[in-house]
Parts: structure tokens; sequence; C-alpha cells
């Protein structure tokens, strides 16, 4: 018996199954996908290929690229144009106040020092783009909020947002270790955001005229720049060694320029994308809820969701410090604000990394492992103390 072809079918049959209840029950379906995960992951039932579990980080980002390549084919220059500063604001403010929020907080609550308050800051003042964006195409796709773009307010504010607190999480991470924030951290930001929209509007460019010339079947089209999207982000890490660059942000920026420059084009690949997702989102989340580990949940106490949810507090003031003077209402405002909370991919990701410093910082200053472990039970030992599983 294969027991990926096993897995894979539990997670698509359960997953609709449980996702499809919570639809009639008028509770969210990525709620139920996530749950899903949860029970047929290492936690419960354990009921997934390790295979699948071990490539999990790939098939989140795959999904991940799907649903910001979709979102670049939605997103009209034009409408960003209009939109004007809060977009920008929405870039970096609110993940700023987070941020800020964390340190004011991390040492009442936790009794973090200030330098490792700011690396959860910046761990938490990521929004999730594979929440935000789906749920955001939708409004579109209703009329909901048009008018005024707010969908493309959000979607594009929240994309850009996590180049900012991915690269204030690295240079704080950085701090810890004694090597402080140069300059050129500060610069990588906007670099990254610029060389990564340079580089998608160029092959956006490219393609668009391709389609013009040659005349390729929509799904010849979609394999096409699903290929050059992996190439976006697979050399990211490569890329950025020379220079700051957002592989994500190419990928919108290259799904908004075939829209530019072939409407028409785009309406139609965005559909057959808007397909694609069912199976990706599917895959996203489940993988994500494979990954929740019950027991870390469990021993984090009451200081860990105190300081969450203060620093959400903070977040939901530089969400409306960044939209004061936009023209919306009180009630659209509070809308974006709560639009703006959504945390899942981002930090599922980082916090491995924040794990492995805290753990080698912690084993300088104890030889036992056990005693670490111990001292800390939220955290998970190191790999020796854990034994093959």
């Amino acid at each position: 018996m294969n027991n990926m072809l096993m897995s894979l079918a539990l997670m698509f049959l359960i997953g609709f199954c449980i996702s499809g209840i919570f639809k009639k029950l008028h509770i969210p379906s990525l709620l139920g996908l996530i749950i899903t995960g949860i029970i047929l992951g290492p936690e419960a039932l354990n009921l997934l290929d390790p295979k699948i579990l071990n490539i999990s980080s790939e098939l989140r980002e795959i999904a991940l690229i799907v649903i910001l390549f979709r979102a670049g084919l939605s997103l009209d220059l034009s409408d960003m144009k209009k939109i004007g500063r809060p977009a920008i604001m929405l870039c970096f403010v609110p993940a700023t106040f987070e941020i800020v929020g964390a340190i004011v907080l991390g040492p009442v609550c936790l009794g973090l020092s200030r330098v490792d308050s700011a690396i959860v800051g910046a761990m938490l003042g990521a929004a999730s783009p594979a929440i935000i964006v789906p749920k955001m195409l939708w409004l579109m796709e209703e009329g909901y909020g048009v008018d005024k773009h707010i969908p493309q307010l959000i979607m594009a504010g929240a994309s850009a947002d996590d180049i900012y607190a991915i690269v204030m999480f690295t240079a704080f991470i950085g701090m810890s270790k004694g090597e402080g924030i140069s300059a050129w951290t500060i610069v990588s930001i906007p670099l990254s955001i610029v060389t990564g929209l340079g580089v998608g509007i160029v092959f956006g460019i490219v393609m668009a005229q391709l389609f013009k010339l040659i005349h390729l079947r929509d799904t010849v089209k979609i394999l096409l720049l699903f290929g050059i999207s992996f190439l976006f982000v697979g050399c990211e890490t490569f890329i950025s060694k020379y220079v700051p660059f957002s592989g994500l942000l190419a990928v919108m920026a290259l799904g908004g320029t075939i829209l530019n420059r072939r409407a028409s084009v785009a309406k139609r690949l965005s559909a057959k994308i808007a397909k694609i997702w069912v199976g990706a989102e599917l895959l996203l989340f489940i993988m994500l809820g494979s990954a929740v580990e019950i027991k870390a949940l469990l021993s984090a106490g009451i200081g860990s969701v105190l300081l969450i949810l203060g620093a959400l507090v903070f977040r939901s003031i530089g969400v409306i410090v960044s939209l004061l003077g936009s023209g919306l209402s009180l009630q659209e405002i509070f809308y974006c604000d709560v639009a703006y909370f959504p945390k899942a991919t981002v930090q599922a990701a980082v916090g491995a990394i924040l794990m492995d410093v805290t753990v080698k910082k912690w084993l300088t200053r104890t030889k036992n492992p056990r005693e670490l472990s111990s001292r800390n039970p939220g955290l998970v030992p190191p790999p020796e103390e854990r034994g093959a599983g």
C-alpha cells in the first residue's frame, strides 16, 4: 500500500467533508482544514506519511505562489495609484506598531529581554497572505468594497508587510547575536521591494508580448507562468546574496503586468487558477494544521496569550493610523483593521528559525539538555533528546 497516496486520499476526503460541515454551520472552512491537519497529523492520529510531512513547507510555498499569482492577475495598477498613501503605509506601519507592542509587553508578560521581544514582535508582525488574499479576491468577485478599492488595498499592503516583517526579524536575530543593525539592513527593505517588482514587471512584459505573437492554450500559459513564478521564489535565496530580492512580490508583479498588458488573457487565466486554488488551499491549511504542536500550545501559558493579544491591539492602532484621511468610513476602517489580523504561513516558516536560535543560545548556558527542556517545557528538546521520531 502506498502510504503517500493514502495520506493524500485522507487529506482530500476528510478535508472536504469537515470544511463542508463548517460552511454549513457558517464557520470559516479554513478552520475546518486546519483541524483536519491536527487530527491527521503527528499530534493526534498520526496518519500522514512522513514523506509528506518532510515536504510540507514546499507544498505550503507552492500554494502561496498560486494564490499570490492569482492576486497579481486581479490587481489593477490604476487602482493602486488611486489608493496612494494608505497602501504604502499599510506596508510597514501596522507591523512596526506590533513590533513596538511586543517590545513593551514582552518583558512584562514573559520576562523577555527587549531584543528577544523585538524578535517575537517581528515574527508576529507579518500578516498571512495565504488567508487574506483569497478572501479579498472573493470580496472583489462579489463586488464588496471595490468602489473604494478596499480589497486591493488590503492585498497589496499584506504582501509587502511580510517582506518588512521578515527583514526586521532577520535584523533582530542579528542583534541577539551581537551583530547589530546595519544601514544595509534598512536599505534592503525598499530595495527588495523594488527589485522584486522590477523583475516581475520585466518578465510580465516579455510573456505578454509572447502571448500576443504566439497562440498558446491557456493551460500552457498557466504552466509557463507558474514555472517562472517558481523560479522567482526558488532563486530568491541565491539572488539575495548579491542584492535584496522578494520572489513573492515578483510573482504578484508578473500577474499584475499580464493584467495590464493583456487584460482578457488575465481574466481567463484567473478563472482557471481559481479552480486550481481549491486543491492548493486544502493542501496549504491541512499541512499547516499538521505542524501545530498541541503540547507546546498548552504549555505556552497565559503570558504568551496576553502578549499576542496586546501586540494585536498595537497593530490595530497602526492600521487606523495608516487609514486616517483615506476617505473610508469608520466601519470600513474597522473591517480593514480586522482583515489585517490573520497569522499563519510566515509564522510557521520563521518560528523554526527562532526556535533554533533560542535553543542554541540556552544550550550555551547549560551542559544538560534535559535541564534545558525541563526549565522550558514549551521548547522542543534538542534532536539527540527527541529520538528518531
